[in-house]
């Protein structure tokens, strides 16, 4: 891990990487330095030692592996503000405009080989079933009373629509509901967005992929999450909260500019607008951003069940005789109050986590019964037809990183960069020879995504096992990849 002093700081910046990471991080902060006119976001590692300077930040401003520059903070950056500090702030910056993005995992007793006769088949009607690209429309039956109920009881919604089981909820981050939402603090603009996508995956890096686990490191956690061996088919999903959630977020910076002002607020980085944690906005925004969450969860618990019905279809069978299990369902943006050790004190911290997912423990309160003994369950997707990881949390991560791993690869390039640098025939070729279905809703933007757009998921997960803040278990490759 590397530090950096930050000009003015309250606290120091701290980055984890190994050598080609780190090569990527300056990389990034030289180009920035020769075309600084050009605009765009500030490089992450200015970016770390901004956020190392705003009121109430405790212990220092955190970057994972898989860091790279975003809006207002770094994607990959996560930090903590102490809430007895009355100066402490809340800022949309640091949970992002995808708001409670995240990946979810299923399992089921099926293996590579009974996929593989059917591969095209499953990959298509999991591609009819789930609505995807930009604009989607979802097939979730939804009102407006139904969506005022979502944003206000999450996973609660779907287990009362009879969507979810009700062993689904045990097996997500905060049991899928945040009870601070106030569906009257998101504004008619943003539900307006939200209502026709309940249910829809989306577009950019938003995929549902069938996967085989391919190694596993860690077999006694492994067993607990109900994966046996190499082979076994699980589907991840991986979405956000869609229009619904950018509005919250855009409505919020625009309150929160007003907020700055009235109190003498003073950032480094005007996309850092943010309001103390107490004041009125910081209180609307924490309660909307809960809301949008919500409905990322219902988002998420929707797509469970249509993939659940489209295995069913194609296996002639149920679900529940799929064994389809949900293994965990991980947040990746979100801002969250927990309790953490300072300097030895208990204290109560506001969790700004951007591209970065909770990783806790064994033996920690607020992860299920199944995984006391093995530690939460950390989801790491990789890009389009790249592996992912399983790992679970450590007491090691507890103390440097407040519970917090990686959530990704991180982008090398900027979507505009890779358009211009890559052939999405030659990205949708290459997929093809590795043997991985793909049914992409707009091919002409899967060059944004390829894996050659991104880090090496494998150096991001490797530096964060090495640090010791979370632990590889499973790796999965992909078989199938459904995209907008």
């Amino acid at each position: 891990s590397c530090g950096i002093n930050a000009e003015y700081g309250l606290v120091e910046g701290e980055f984890f990487a190994n050598s080609r990471l780190q090569y990527l991080m300056f990389d990034e902060l030289k180009n920035h330095c020769k075309n600084a006119a050009q605009g765009g976001f500030l490089p992450a590692v200015k970016q770390i030692a901004n956020v190392a300077a705003l009121p109430g930040i405790v212990k220092r401003s955190i970057a994972l592996p898989d860091v790279h520059s975003g809006y207002g903070f770094a994607i990959g950056n996560m930090a903590a503000f102490d809430m007895d500090n009355p100066e402490a702030i809340l800022s949309p910056g640091g949970v992002g405009f995808d708001i409670n993005c995240g990946v979810r995992l299923l399992r089921t007793n099926l293996f590579e080989k009974d996929v593989q006769p059917v591969k095209e088949q499953l990959t298509q009607t999991l591609f009819n079933h789930i609505p995807v690209g930009v604009g989607s429309k979802g097939m979730i039956p939804m009102n407006a009373r139904d969506l005022e109920e979502a944003l206000e009881m999450g996973m609660d919604w779907s287990l009362r629509e009879g969507y979810i089981w009700a062993e689904d909820k045990e097996h997500c981050e905060e049991y899928g509901r945040m009870l601070q939402a106030d569906p009257t603090k998101v504004s008619a603009r943003a539900k307006k967005r939200g209502l026709p996508q309940l249910g829809t995956l989306g577009a950019g890096n938003h995929y549902a992929e069938i996967q085989v686990v391919d190694e596993i490191y860690n077999k006694q956690a492994a067993k607990r999450m109900g994966i046996d061996e190499a082979g076994q088919v699980c589907v991840m999903i991986h979405c956000g909260s869609r229009g619904l959630g950018h509005q919250v977020a855009t409505d919020a910076l625009t309150e929160m500019e007003r907020a700055m002002k009235r109190d003498n607020i003073v950032v480094n980085d005007r996309q850092l607008a943010c309001a103390r944690i107490n004041s009125e906005e910081g209180q609307n925004y924490l309660k909307s951003m809960a809301a949008a969450a919500n409905y990322a969860w219902v988002n998420r618990s929707s797509m469970t069940f249509l993939c659940r019905q489209a295995f069913a279809k194609i296996f002639n069978s149920t679900p529940d005789d799929l064994d389809m299990h949900m293994i965990y369902d991980v947040s990746h943006n979100i801002a969250k109050i927990e309790q953490h050790m300072v300097d030895g004190k208990l204290k109560t911290l506001m969790m700004h986590r951007k591209g970065a997912t909770r990783a806790f423990p064994p033996n920690h309160p607020l992860i299920p019964v199944d995984y006391q003994l093995t530690g939460q369950p950390v989801l790491i997707g990789g890009t389009m037809g790249t592996c992912s990881y399983v790992l679970t949390g450590t007491e090691k991560g507890m103390e440097r990183t407040f519970g917090t791993t990686c959530h990704g690869a991180g982008r090398a390039y900027s979507r505009a960069k890779s358009r211009r640098n890559l052939d999405y025939m030659t990205v949708l070729e290459n997929l093809k020879e590795k043997g991985i279905s793909i049914r992409v809703a707009s091919p002409k933007l899967v060059m944004e995504e390829a894996p050659e757009s991104y880090k090496n998921v494998t150096d991001v997960v490797n530096t964060c096992h090495g640090a010791g803040i979370s632990d590889k278990c499973i790796k999965l490759r992909p078989i199938a990849v459904i995209k907008g």
